[in-house]
């Protein structure tokens, strides 16, 4: 309901992400009678594992791209039966804390791209951030070649849009993945070399290849023999086991080559890319010399695993951790809660883990929030939740397995020449990156990018972050990169958004707008 000061809805809980985590957490929080706002930057629900073709494209079976499809109708039949109100095209930039205490201020941008008319605030008594991850990109000579696009992306540009990479303008997966067969076009081209590092490598090529898309090779940079290592976590994760069983099977059925221990070290082409050069690499992931061989192809699909967004979690100053692949990701207590009271997270943002592991720990950030705010004890004893928590533990044991099996070795700047970009948005180079290491005493990605620009562009660094950081740190002698970054901005905000905040708050507090206090107003 709309706070009779302000004017602004006013609920119980904010759920920021509307993927597994989200939808799992939101509907069981209503179910339990709180009043629930679901915030999310998509049009539809689903997250970037559930991503579905919307209705215009005449998708007649989007189940065919996805696995474990159920679990998402499910959700979706719940959020339909409940009373959350469901907040589509709503970019969430920072969230605060409100005025009485006790309340959190969800500040939001609508849009496709955030570009609306007007800002949105929504209040709420607590905030569970879903915020789901991003792919780590990892650079090399020719990354930006037209036809270079990331892992997840050449997979949601096929679960979502119904086109795959490498084919003419126009051309259609075939018949039978989600589209009708009078829709489906022949292929044009279509030959999609995917790598990198990471169980996602296997589902994209899996994917691609019975939509119609020819996959030369799959290049892992990595082995699978680290999961060999825990044969207990591998037999409790049998699921885990199936789904790689379903994958492989794919390849072997389309003819798909599995180069481990490889990498594409270098993209060919004139105008867009026209084959790959994978190198053998050794345990650190440094190119061993003479290994080079072309791949011909009309496009690549890489990225070496994915990383937790935490952009609004840092900002609030939640504690992170690191996890095994040298990335961060929140610390959360057995309630799903953060260092921070109040703020719960669920899903990748705790740690990679895939969308099983992200549904269970949306359903109890749910329940452990609903007994808070209702002032009931936490459920710790109820039969529910304790199978929850069970699968939880399994599954994170697994997730652990997992980032440590394709962790990226360190050696893999070798890749790099000095005219290679790194940050592809302001054309900054590696040679750049090492001279402002190397001659001018830059530490940390911070520095860098205050010497470079490097991750100053419309990315804001999620691209060339973390290769950024990898650099910085390898040149201060340091094996990992630091804690992520407070930034007082999730996401790109307009100054009339920033000036339009400011106004609402001084008239709020009743002072002139020029008395307001810039950084309150701005919400840093």
């Amino acid at each position: 309901m709309p706070n009779s000061v302000t004017g602004d809805p006013e609920y119980d809980l904010a759920v920021i992400g509307a993927g597994a985590a989200g939808l799992a957490g939101a509907v069981t929080a209503s179910e339990l009678g709180l009043s629930v706002a679901l915030l999310d930057t998509s049009t539809q629900p689903g997250g970037q594992f559930y991503r579905h073709p919307a209705p215009a494209l005449g998708a007649t079976r989007p189940e065919a791209l996805h696995h474990d499809w159920s679990t998402f109708t499910g959700l979706c039949r719940r959020l339909a039966d409940s009373s959350v109100t469901h907040l589509a095209g709503h970019h969430v930039w920072t969230v605060v804390r409100a005025e009485p205490k006790g309340l959190w201020d969800v500040h939001a941008v609508i849009g496709a791209d955030g570009d609306g008319e007007r800002p949105v605030r929504v209040r709420a008594r607590a905030v569970l951030l879903v915020t789901g991850a991003s792919e780590r990109q990892l650079p090399f000579p020719g990354w930006t070649l037209p036809g270079v696009v990331s892992a997840g992306g050449a997979q949601a540009m096929l679960k979502s849009g119904l086109v795959l990479p490498g084919m003419g303008a126009g051309a259609k997966p075939r018949a039978g993945i989600g589209v009708s067969p009078a829709r489906a076009k022949p292929r044009a081209g279509g030959r999609v070399v995917v790598a990198g590092s990471g169980p996602l490598l296997l589902a994209v090529a899996a994917s691609l290849a019975k939509a119609g898309a020819r996959v030369p090779a799959v290049v892992e940079a990595s082995g699978y023999l680290g999961y060999a290592r825990h044969p207990r976590t591998l037999a409790a994760n049998a699921h885990k086991m199936a789904e790689a069983a379903l994958h492989g099977t794919a390849l072997l059925r389309y003819g798909v080559r599995l180069r481990t221990r490889s990498a594409v070290t270098q993209v060919h082409g004139s105008d867009r890319v026209e084959a790959v050069t994978v190198s053998r690499l050794d345990r650190d992931w440094r190119p061993v010399r003479g290994s080079g061989r072309h791949i011909a192809c009309d496009a690549l699909a890489v990225g070496f695993g994915l990383v937790p967004q935490l952009e609004l979690a840092t900002g609030l100053g939640c504690t992170t951790r690191r996890t095994a692949d040298g990335s961060h990701a929140l610390a959360l207590d057995a309630q799903q809660e953060t260092s921070v009271p109040g703020i719960w997270a669920a899903g990748e943002a705790g740690g990679i883990g895939g969308a099983q592991l992200a549904w269970v720990e949306g359903e109890l950030a749910g329940l452990a929030i609903a007994a808070r705010l209702g002032g009931r004890p936490p459920l710790a004893g109820s039969g529910r939740v304790r199978t929850l928590r069970r699968r939880r533990d399994r599954m994170r044991a697994f997730a652990s397995v997992m980032a440590a099996a394709h962790a990226p070795g360190a050696g893999w700047s070798r890749w790099l020449d000095d005219s290679t970009d790194v940050c592809r948005c302001e054309e900054v180079s590696a040679g750049r990156i090492r001279e402002a290491v190397t001659d001018f005493g830059a530490r940390d990605a911070r520095t860098v990018k205050l010497l470079t620009r490097a991750g100053m562009g419309w990315c804001q660094g999620r691209i060339c972050g973390a290769a950024v950081a990898c650099l910085a740190a390898e040149g201060a002698g340091e094996k990992l990169p630091p804690s992520p970054e407070r930034r007082p901005l999730a996401v790109p905000v307009r100054l009339e958004v920033l000036a339009a905040l400011a106004e609402t708050a001084a008239s709020e507090s009743g002072r002139p707008e020029g008395g307001a206090d810039p950084e309150e107003g701005a919400g840093a």
